[in-house]
């Protein structure tokens, strides 16, 4: 079993809190970076893809 690597997104500045990701061997798992053993939101690669196609379509840009 491999460790999950958790990432912020790169609009998160210097490293404050935000939500992470880690990609899992068959799930996308989500967590709030100021509590990384709480609960986790489990995602199949798909809704994943589709909810950041969709956010990424939504949000003004600069």
């Amino acid at each position: 079993m491999h460790p999950l690597i958790w990432q912020k997104s790169t609009y998160s500045p210097d490293g404050s809190n935000c939500v992470e990701i880690a990609v899992g061997p068959t799930k996308i798992l989500v967590r709030d970076s100021k509590n990384p053993v709480g609960p986790r939101l489990a995602l199949l690669p798909t809704t994943w893809a589709d909810f950041t196609s969709y956010v990424a379509q939504a949000s003004p840009r600069p």
